[in-house]
Order: structure tokens, then C-alpha cells, then sequence
């Protein structure tokens, strides 16, 4: 593996679901400090502070280190395991799933269950198993065993999925990439820019709980109080069988998309002309997409006080919100690429014209 999969992997296989993020802002902050001035708001996003050439404008650049997982909810006499989700999860993709169960005894391994089909009628088996159906399955027979194991309502429960480099060496399959991928890109970035320098100062930021209402991207605005932002998403892949191009025309390998809409924001308009810009510029492909059903940092950051030009940059990935996600090496590179750009030509002279 070379430095950036080393990355991924790390970041990548690491617990942190909303809420309890506490396991990767420590892989984070390890990385974090090599670049700059570390501080935490009061509900755990982290904060690098990096100082360029000039003290301002204020740079915020967002990932969000939660992933998407379940709590438990409540132990059965029998000793299973009823659980909540926390983040959108589709029912379809749950069943016969490893997880594990973060215990104050340790991690403990098991699998999300359901009546038997075979037990089923006819009208049943054509139907998805809702997850309130549905238990965890650890290996008990009673609820003391579940207990005794450490068990308790409330511990977080996480998907198991470790990152595999798949058969062409360019793809990667993984959990949580919704967002760490977005925190490695934030990593690079900076490692970029410490070589070529940047006339601002740039504050990246791991941001929680996203996945629950974009949380962290409200407090950490609060402490940073942003010049412009640039939030660092996943993008929905278009390129798979059942999808129409008007739904999405996303396609990996085809290069970091810029977000023209979604559920909560708009892009500021001379930004997103920017980014257009300098990727024209940098020869970096771009595709642009829409999101109508979902939104992103961006939402409660580009309203913090007057308002924040904010703009979102996303790597496509497939099956999103699943164990598994995939996306490609050219696109993450591409994506490290774009951010630096964009933040090198982000002055003071730029960044006053963006809301004129």
C-alpha cells in the first residue's frame, strides 16, 4: 500500500458512528498535527488551524468523521439484540450483516437477523424486512448473556467491512467512506499546500454528526466563523445498472463533481464559477451534479451569521450508505488536486468579490 491507501484504510476502519466519534478524532487528530493548531468544539469536531501567507480570509474546508451505524435499543429475553439506526440506512442492505457492538467490556461481533424465509408466506417473502424486525444476533441464548458480555442500551454498533483494493488496483471498497474519504482528501490537501503555500488561512475540519442532522458543521462554524467554506462530500454513482442519466450522470473515474443543488443549500454562485474555472484550468474533469433528497455541511455552515460562500466538491462513490462503498483512486487524486487550486487563488482580493 502506498501513503494514500494507508490513509483510507486507517480512516476508513475506524469506529466512529454518530455521537461516538471518539475512536477516529484520535486517528484524525494523530494526522492533523503535522499541519497545524489543533483545537475541538464542545461536542467533539476537530479543528486544524493552518496559517498561510496572510492571517485572513478564513478558509474552512469540511469532511465529516461520522459514519453511519445503529445503537442498541433493547436486549430480548431470548438475549437478542433490537437496535436503532443512526444515519439512513436502507432496509435491503442490511440483513446478514456482520457488526460490532462497542462495549465497556470490548468490541463484540455479530449479525443483523430475521424470521427465516422459509417461515414466511408467500405475500411475506415479497415484502423488505424492516429493520424494526429485525435483531443482532451475538451467539446468546438469554438476555444475562447479552448482559454479561458488556452489553448495555445504548452502546454504538458498527458496520464490518475492512478496506480491500480491488481487482484493478485502482478501485477501493470499504465502509465509511460517507465521509472519511472527504477527511483524507482535507489531509492531502493540507500536506499539498504545505509544500506551495496558500494567502489565507486555512482551517480544516473533521466535523460529527453529520449523518444525524449536520450537527458539528453548526458548532465548528460557531468557533472557526468562515470566510468561505468548502464542504467535502461523497457523491451518488450514476454508473451502475437501473440508473437513468437524468437521475444521475455521475460516473466513477469521471472526476470530483461539484454540487450545483441540494435539499438545503445553493451554491454561492461566483464560487462555483470558480471551481469551474480553475478546473478548466488545472485540466481536472468535473462533473456536476443535483441532489434532491439529501444535503450536506454545507446547509447549516453557508447560513452562519450574514451568511458564508459555500460551495460542495464530492467523490463519486458506489453504494453509499451500505457496508460497503467503492470509489477510485483517479477521482480521490483529482479531487486533492481541485481543493489546492481552489484554495491557492482564495485571497482576500477573491474571496471580497464572491458576495458583491
Amino acid at each position: 500500500m502506498d501513503e494514500v491507501e494507508s490513509l483510507l484504510k486507517e480512516l476508513t476502519e475506524a469506529s466512529g458512528v454518530p455521537g461516538y466519534e471518539r475512536e477516529i478524532r484520535d486517528v484524525i487528530r494523530r494526522y492533523f498535527q503535522e499541519f497545524g493548531e489543533i483545537s475541538q468544539d464542545k461536542i467533539g469536531s476537530l479543528i486544524c488551524k493552518k496559517t498561510g501567507s496572510a492571517g485572513e480570509p478564513r478558509i474552512l474546508v469540511a469532511g465529516h468523521m461520522d459514519e453511519i451505524g445503529f445503537m442498541v435499543k433493547y436486549i430480548t429475553k431470548e438475549g437478542f439484540i433490537r437496535f436503532t439506526p443512526l444515519g439512513g440506512w436502507w432496509d435491503q442492505v442490511l440483513l446478514g450483516q456482520r457488526v460490532v457492538i462497542k462495549t465497556n467490556k470490548g468490541s463484540i461481533t455479530g449479525i443483523i437477523g430475521a424470521k427465516p424465509p422459509h417461515l414466511l408466506s408467500r405475500e411475506e417473502r415479497m415484502k423488505v424486512v424492516e429493520k424494526k424486525d429485525m435483531y443482532i444476533d451475538i451467539g446468546a441464548t438469554k438476555q444475562e448473556e447479552v448482559e454479561e458480555a458488556g452489553v448495555r442500551v445504548g452502546d454504538p454498533i458498527i458496520p464490518v467491512s475492512e478496506f480491500t483494493i480491488l481487482a484493478n488496483k485502482k478501485t477501493y471498497l470499504a465502509k465509511a467512506f460517507d465521509d472519511r474519504v472527504g477527511v483524507a482528501i482535507a489531509i492531502e490537501a493540507m500536506k499539498k499546500l504545505g509544500k506551495e503555500g496558500h494567502p489565507n488561512t486555512l482551517f480544516s475540519v473533521a466535523t460529527v454528526q453529520e449523518e444525524v442532522g449536520a450537527r458539528g458543521a453548526t458548532t465548528s462554524a460557531e468557533v472557526i466563523d468562515p470566510d468561505v467554506a468548502i464542504i467535502l462530500e461523497v457523491e451518488i454513482c450514476g454508473d451502475v445498472p437501473g440508473i437513468k442519466p437524468e437521475e444521475s450522470a455521475v460516473k466513477l473515474a469521471g472526476g470530483p463533481t461539484l454540487l450545483a443543488y441540494d435539499a438545503r443549500m445553493i451554491p454561492n454562485l461566483k464560487l462555483r464559477d470558480l471551481v469551474i474555472d480553475t478546473a478548466k484550468a488545472s485540466n481536472i474533469p468535473l462533473q456536476v451534479s443535483a441532489m434532491e433528497g439529501g444535503a450536506t455541511d454545507g446547509g447549516p455552515i453557508h447560513l452562519h451569521k450574514s451568511g458564508v460562500p459555500t460551495v460542495v466538491l464530492s467523490i463519486p462513490t458506489r453504494h453509499i450508505h451500505s457496508h460497503g462503498g467503492i470509489i477510485h483512486r483517479q477521482d480521490f487524486d483529482n479531487t486533492v488536486e481541485l481543493v489546492a487550486a481552489i484554495i491557492r487563488k482564495l485571497d482576500a482580493g477573491t474571496v471580497a468579490e464572491l458576495t458583491v
